[in-house]
């Protein structure tokens, strides 16, 4: 890949309503990712009230993950290109497909989306005592995290009690 893809892009680029609409694409994308993908998690630990993981537990987190992922992506796949991960943007920063200023409003919107969406999970289960939410914000702010958790590396996580 020729250095000559990469472009840090303009500063107007940044208030251009294209790209603020790209923007706000990513952040509803990676909201309705985390919020459905982690919700479904919850939901399921509450139904079985805590129990011991199960290979069909397991299955049904990761069929929620990948409807979660694909409704997600869907949304934003024809604004924005639907990378809901900032891995994903830096990737197509890399590869020249988009500039610097955009890459950097889509990590911003994709943080913001899943801090918020960490967050009204938090709301919506009336702060559970035995949820973990781990949320990443601008200040790596830990939301519930007990000092004998790991923190898995990520920009949401969910953690159950044992």
């Amino acid at each position: 890949m020729p250095i000559r893809d990469i472009a840090v892009g303009r500063p107007e680029e940044a208030t251009q309503p294209d790209a603020l609409r790209a923007a706000l694409a990513e952040f509803i994308s990676t909201l309705i990712f985390v919020f459905a993908g982690s919700g479904s998690g919850i939901a399921f630990n509450k139904l079985t009230d805590n129990g011991v993981t199960t290979p069909a537990g397991l299955i049904s987190a990761a069929i929620a993950h990948a409807f979660a992922l694909f409704v997600a992506v869907a949304v934003g796949a024809n604004i924005s290109g639907g990378h809901v991960n900032p891995a994903v943007t830096f990737g197509a920063f890399v590869g020249g497909n988009i500039t610097l200023l955009r890459g950097i409003l889509y990590w911003i919107a994709q943080l913001l989306g899943s801090t918020v969406a960490a967050l009204l999970l938090k709301f919506v289960t009336g702060g559970c005592s035995n949820i973990q939410l781990i949320c990443w914000s601008w200040s790596m702010a830990r939301i519930g995290l007990r000092d004998r958790d790991d923190l898995w590396i990520g920009l949401h996580s969910l953690r159950h009690s044992r």
